[in-house]
């Protein structure tokens, strides 16, 4: 599962992508200061069942602080994106094939005005500009991609379709949900360019759910610009972000001048000194005006909100809800809402599966069919014949 950081130059996508992973990358109001993409792992905060079980967990893929688990997930922060890029403006070549390998996007958007589309100093910039011309470029792309191999696809079903677009990440099932939807034949494809730009735009919108981080939210200005955004983008996730105030934060908590865990509405100080404590408490006006910095609770959105997870515990003993080894509560797992305990038996190890004879709900101390619907948060012991 990897999460996409992207928009426009200098929008504090790279301030962004360090806050989340405490990955020092290169971080610079100059445009297209990413060129080559910054990977790293960011964690997704959920409520850990160590406290209302009673038990002290043991984590092996993830950590738990204060009953909050936090659950490995890979991000990537890619080259800005510029109108034009489908045809190769900026770096939007490398920014498009960057981007293809995400699952989802967070889009940070600049709300203080301050910076044009292409990144540039100006005054009054509508950010709502940013979110139409990203959605655009890569809906041009991916009817570029399709026109280039149209003479595979004329002619053809959806699966010629889906063979040109399997690089993308997008299923057969999204493309003829979204070919259905816009009323377009799915057999003996004979599209117009038109019905080919309709389809791009609306499989985008399918394949590459964007989540929005009106970032930059402590700017004079910025929370009327947020506004607005809500006002006009009222079936979009717009979630006020304060990338610099959430580096800052982890920063000095990893230096324990505070104590602060990502997503808290607050902090406490510790050993900041005066200079320290005044530029800290200055953060902290924002985050009381916008129940915290938004960084965790935007990426919480997109994994939870936009792709539909869920978190669910393995374990090989329900009775000590451990593993083997006597490790606590030690992997969490990401799966879609509506996982079977089958498809969850998959996941884990293939063999797992083919010789699946029941699972065991640990919570609720029951045995679960091999059609039984996982619920978020589940604890769960697969028996199988598999040795």
């Amino acid at each position: 599962m990897l999460i996409g950081i992207t928009g426009k130059p200098s929008s504090g996508k790279s301030t962004f992508f360090s806050a989340a992973t405490l990955i020092d990358v290169p971080i610079s109001p100059r445009p297209f200061t990413t060129i080559d993409p910054n990977k790293g792992v960011t964690y997704i905060q959920v409520r850990c069942p160590c406290a209302a079980l009673g038990v002290k967990c043991n984590p092996k893929n993830s950590k738990c602080e204060g009953g909050k688990r936090f659950v490995p997930i890979n991000m990537v922060d890619v080259a800005g994106i510029v109108p034009g890029a489908h045809e190769g403006k900026g770096l939007g070549n490398r920014f498009l094939d960057d981007v293809r390998s995400a699952d989802v996007l967070i889009q940070i958007v600049d709300t203080s005005g301050k910076t044009d589309s292409e990144g540039n100093p100006c005054e009054n910039y509508d950010p709502a500009t940013e979110i139409r011309f990203l959605e655009e470029e890569i809906g041009l792309w991916i009817a570029s991609i399709i026109q280039r191999g149209w003479s595979k696809v004329k002619g053809h079903d959806i699966k010629a379709l889906h063979s040109l677009l399997t690089g993308l990440k997008i299923t057969e099932a999204d493309i003829e949900r979204t070919a259905k939807g816009l009323g377009l034949s799915m057999e003996k494809i004979n599209w117009s360019e038109a019905d080919i730009a309709k389809f791009s735009q609306a499989i985008r919108r399918e394949s590459m759910p964007i989540v929005i981080a009106a970032n930059k939210i402590d700017s004079p200005g910025a929370h009327s610009n947020y506004m607005k955004l809500r006002e006009e983008f009222p079936d979009r996730v717009v979630v006020p972000t304060y990338a610099d105030g959430e580096l800052a934060l982890r920063k000095a908590a990893s230096k324990q001048l505070i104590r602060y865990i990502p997503g808290d509405i607050g902090f406490d100080l510790i050993n900041a000194n005066e200079q320290q404590k005044a530029a800290l408490l200055k953060i902290k006006q924002t985050m009381d005006a916008y129940h915290g910095t938004g960084v965790q609770q935007v990426i919480n959105g997109a994994v939870f909100g936009l792709l539909g997870l869920i978190v669910v515990y393995p374990v090989s003993d329900e009775s000590k809800y451990s593993d083997n080894f006597g490790n606590v509560l030690p992997d969490a797992i990401f799966v879609k809402k509506g996982t079977t305990a089958l498809q969850f038996a998959e996941k884990i190890h293939t063999e797992l599966a083919k010789s699946f004879i029941y699972a065991m709900d640990a919570k609720k101390k029951i045995r679960i069919g091999k059609d039984h619907v996982l619920n978020d948060g589940d604890i769960i012991r697969i028996v199988s014949g598999a040795r």
